[in-house]
């Protein structure tokens, strides 16, 4: 017999392979509750141990249409929605339903639109007011989760607000790093999005400009940014030395990063990363890699405060980085030792994902 999902995870914009997903996903079926996701892309690439319903990519208006029908679809006495447009659908759901809702704004959505090229139509302005609006109403949720303090709703306009940063989930990723003796051959990674202004095209220039070094990119990329990689992987100064694996569920992306040095994150200075901790950043300390990165300024302190990397200006200095390392590997020793600390102190401390699950816990108790 079918148990009854007590969670819904419902997601219009989102893959079912997408990492804060899954780790929500794996806390709440550690904590014995009964998951289903709905969202997009390969049902295989889902959570493991959920119930997985996924359609493929489209267009804005199916989009829409998705973010207004499937939340009547979910089975789950808790809706849990991670994009701000089935928001105003979920709570009309819920309420008459008489379900719980979870609202998770995983980013500051206004702040990110200034990283999609397609806002400089004439919708642009109607898009980053219905965008406002749609955020607002997440506070309405009987709970909204924010991926960090700044990121709105602010707690007074919420009835009831859960800091969740995008911390690691250790059972996801390979915490003892493996193959950093001296004599292991240098290797970089990239894992996450592939858009321009993550530093996709930087992490590969950097690459160019360091022989020795190999770099695994692991993510999507769009149809721009994927026929611009296609091309430069081909030219002899880096052809045999990057290799794209494309998107990856959680697990598998860190299994690459497995015997890795060196992580990369090369995000460009847009409001939104200004303001934050990227994701990758804590990944790649957990999984005991040093870091480099470009001068966000909470990424600067994080990383020289624990002194498990380094900053730099570009991917000019990025390259020459990885050619100091490759002259003196007791600069790369030292960091990756830093790393590995930080990722046993992590550990000790618990995931933070469980607070999530207990209180969602709760919630499924209330709900019809």
């Amino acid at each position: 017999m079918t148990l009854r999902p007590d969670v819904s995870i419902v997601t219009t914009g989102h893959d079912v392979a997408d990492a804060r997903l899954h780790r929500e996903a794996a806390a709440l079926l550690r904590a014995g509750l009964v998951v289903e996701v709905l969202g997009l892309g390969d049902p295989s690439a889902g959570p493991k141990g959920a119930s997985v319903r996924a359609a493929p990519r489209t267009g804005m208006l199916r989009r829409t249409a998705r973010a207004l029908v499937w939340p009547w679809r979910a089975s789950g006495r808790v809706l849990l929605t991670i994009d701000p447009e089935t928001v105003p659908s979920a709570l009309l759901a819920t309420r008459l339903l008489r379900k719980r809702l979870i609202s998770d704004v995983h980013e500051d959505y206004v702040e990110l639109l200034a990283d999609r090229s397609w806002l400089r139509r004439p919708m642009g302005p109607f898009i980053r007011t219905l965008t406002r609006v749609v955020v607002g109403l997440a506070g309405r949720a009987d709970l909204t989760v924010v991926a960090d303090d700044h990121v709105p709703p602010a707690e007074t306009a919420c009835r009831v607000r859960l800091v969740l940063r995008n911390m690691p989930d250790l059972t996801m990723i390979p915490v003892t790093p493996a193959g950093h003796g001296d004599e292991s051959p240098l290797r970089a990674v990239y894992v996450g999005d592939l858009r321009r202004s993550r530093g996709g095209r930087e992490v590969v220039e950097a690459l160019a400009v360091a022989p020795g070094w190999t770099l695994d990119l692991v993510g999507p990329a769009p149809a721009e940014e994927a026929a611009w990689l296609e091309e430069r992987l081909r030219r002899p100064d880096v052809s045999g030395r990057v290799r794209w694996h494309g998107r990856q569920p959680p697990e598998e992306a860190w299994q690459v990063a497995r015997g890795a040095h060196v992580g990369l994150a090369l995000l460009a200075d847009t409001p939104a990363f200004r303001a934050a901790i990227p994701t990758k950043v804590y990944e790649y300390l957990a999984c005991g890699l040093a870091v480099i990165t470009s001068p966000l300024p909470r990424v600067v302190e994080l990383v020289t405060e624990l002194g498990a990397g380094w900053v730099v200006d570009d991917e000019t200095s990025a390259g020459q980085r990885l050619r100091d390392l490759t002259a003196d590997r007791r600069l790369l020793d030292e960091s990756l030792g830093a790393a590995a600390r930080w990722s046993a102190e992590l550990e000790a401390a618990g995931s933070p994902y469980d607070v999530l699950a207990e209180r969602t816990v709760t919630l499924a108790a209330q709900a019809r």
